[in-house]
């Protein structure tokens, strides 16, 4: 009978032992972060991510020396099964693990050497995409509560500020983080942007060149006539042929022949004038160019006559004023060299004596024309 009692009061000890050291040392405390499927991005508001590493940080602020010091080392287990391959899901599972580290290192200030991280494949549980925090916890003695002379109720509402502030600081890491994503695939975005932006308008381009007014398309084939010459009782008229936008070759032709007073009095000349431009501006209404000159004269509008030869040429330049759209104005001017040679005479009863011979050159401007232009085609 004794024997029965001592053996009945040994299991009590051992039982009010195991109960004593239960009540001193809590279970694993776990903690759990959810991951949005085939995504590694941590976002704590998700699905009370907030308020699970509020509570994480304030365990890990109450035992940072033990973690620190290696007694008390926090598990952290990745799991993912969202992904195609196993090595697609055991990296996916590892990034994620990093990604909660990293929170707890920067806001917990511990270091890498107090985890023990293991990435997984498959899950335990329905939702495979989220990483699990476990460390064990001491439980605290009633006389440290009481020593801190704080009430559990004064401790809730500190816990409860905390964490608010954990959620707020969270909150605008996120939306700094999405800023940051969301520039960045704005410039990678941007040259195909800009691409597409210059073909839509190559276009619309296109269109406003063929919606120019005819005048200031250049035209191929036109007809000239200089009224300057036409004032002085010249008849002159001229070609331009445009075998480019920008380039034109064209060439004029004078004529005339006049005698009053008894042709004691005489006006006669011809000439032909080549020339080359080259257009210039988006309208191409201004040019420069060279010209040549050739024919030969006879005047005499005194006692004294001069007939013979000229050939020279220059730089010209000028402006074409739109009239219509066929008709423009040609102001041009043209400097350069002319050389005469001719002979003087005078007429004595009807008959031209010779009085001598001469050669000039003249250095300036050798000619200049308002031209009306008819464009033909």
């Amino acid at each position: 009978m004794s024997i029965k009692i001592k053996t009945i009061l040994i299991i009590a000890s051992l039982l009010t032992a195991v109960s004593t050291f239960a009540t001193r040392q809590k279970a694993d405390t776990t903690y759990t972060f959810r991951f949005v499927p085939q995504k590694d991005m941590f976002y704590v508001p998700l699905d009370g991510n907030d308020r699970e590493l509020a509570r994480l940080l304030e365990c890990v602020r109450r035992n940072k020396d033990s973690i620190l010091g290696g007694s008390l080392p926090l598990y952290v287990d990745g799991y993912c099964n969202s992904l195609d391959s196993e090595k697609e899901n055991l990296r996916m599972a590892a990034i994620r693990s990093n990604r909660v580290k990293s929170e707890l290192i920067v806001r917990g200030g511990i270091k890498e050497e107090c985890f023990i991280t293991k990435p997984h494949a498959k899950s335990h549980a329905a939702d495979g995409d989220l990483v699990i925090v476990r460390l064990t916890v001491p439980a605290p003695e009633a006389s440290a509560v009481e020593s801190a002379g704080l009430s559990k109720a004064e401790e809730e509402r500190l816990a409860a500020e905390r964490a608010e502030q954990e959620r707020k600081a969270a909150e605008e890491r996120r939306k700094a983080e999405e800023e940051r994503h969301a520039a960045e695939k704005a410039e990678a975005d941007r040259p195909a942007k800009e691409q597409a932006a210059r073909q839509a308008e190559q276009p619309q381009e296109i269109t406003a060149t063929s919606l120019e007014s005819p005048s200031s398309a250049p035209y191929h084939f036109a007809l000239r006539a200089n009224l300057l010459r036409w004032a002085t009782l010249t008849p002159d008229l001229g070609l331009e042929w445009r075998v480019h936008p920008s380039w034109g070759i064209l060439v004029n032709g004078s004529w005339t022949s006049w005698s009053w007073n008894g042709k004691d009095r005489r006006y006669a000349l011809w000439e032909v004038m080549p020339g080359v431009r080259y257009y210039t501006g988006k309208e191409k209404r201004g040019y420069l160019g060279v010209m040549f000159k050739a024919g030969e004269f006879n005047y005499k509008l005194s006692a004294t006559g001069k007939q013979g030869d000229l050939m020279g040429g220059g730089i010209t330049g000028g402006y074409q004023l739109r009239l219509s759209d066929a008709l423009s104005l040609d102001f041009n001017v043209a400097v350069g060299c002319l050389h005469a040679d001719y002979e003087k005479y005078e007429v004595i009863d009807g008959v031209r004596v010779r009085a001598g011979k001469e050669t000039k050159n003249w250095w300036g401007p050798v000619n200049a024309g308002v031209t009306l232009v008819w464009k033909l085609f």
